[in-house]
């Protein structure tokens, strides 16, 4: 499959997706490792399209994990977006949040549920929030306030900025945390460069044990089917 560019959030995500491509022969799309968060990746994209050599015609696949937001896509789902949401909120409070909504470019799409076939990818909608949602209350709630499938912190930004350059994004992600349970508040451990702080990441979840628990787990699952994932998406040029 034609791919110039893969996008990866920083750290686990990245690392599974170069352990996916090292099955892959050459030549390979370039990783490149972003930043979590909406605000922290317009910075990135912003000076990455300078050192980067992309025409109007390239082809750009974002991946990593996202959270449910449906009670029908289950940990270790693959999900192939059809589109992504993003909601932004207004500072007087009697006016309801802007929404606005993206389409990935279709034939890419279609090209990457048709090399997942295999794999029982799902197609839906993703929403991107500005922060970490942990709660399962608010996840359900966004779910059904938006028809949004899943959510994760970059697709919204990268989709819109890619495409307003003429290129063709598509994205894949895979499910990590369940709509049903809370996961730990993580959000003191954010920097505002998207990276995260090992120490208030550590605190915050030994302050939730068992939602801790739960969500490395499910993370561990996510990285490994991410991993498969990547590889499955270049097996016509796997090494075997």
């Amino acid at each position: 499959m034609s791919i110039d560019v893969i996008l990866v959030p920083q750290g686990a995500e990245y690392k599974s997706v170069c352990k996916g491509l090292k099955r892959v022969a050459v030549p390979k799309p370039t990783v490149f490792p972003i930043p979590m968060g909406t605000s922290a990746l317009k910075n990135y994209l912003k000076t990455w399209q300078q050192s980067v050599r992309l025409h109007p015609h390239s082809r750009v696949l974002l991946m990593g994990l996202c959270g449910s937001l449906s009670a029908q896509y289950n940990v270790s789902d693959i999900v192939v977006y059809r589109s992504c949401i993003f909601s932004l909120k207004t500072e007087n409070q009697e006016f309801p949040p802007s929404v606005s909504q993206l389409s990935c470019h279709p034939e890419l799409t279609a090209t990457l549920l048709n090399k997942l076939a295999t794999k029982k990818a799902f197609t839906g909608v993703g929403l991107t929030s500005d922060r970490l949602i942990y709660s399962a209350n608010e996840k359900m709630h966004l779910g059904q306030t938006y028809n949004a499938n899943v959510v994760d912190m970059e697709g919204f930004v990268a989709l819109e900025h890619l495409s307003q350059l003429g290129i063709a994004v598509g994205m894949v992600r895979v499910v990590s945390d369940d709509v049903r349970y809370d996961i730990p508040n993580l959000t003191n451990a954010l920097n505002s460069d998207g990276s995260l702080q090992p120490l208030p990441l550590a605190m915050g979840l030994l302050r939730e044990p068992i939602a801790a628990t739960r969500l490395i787990v499910g993370s561990l699952k996510g990285l490994q089917v991410l991993q498969e994932v990547t590889t499955a998406l270049f097996a016509n040029r796997a090494n075997y």
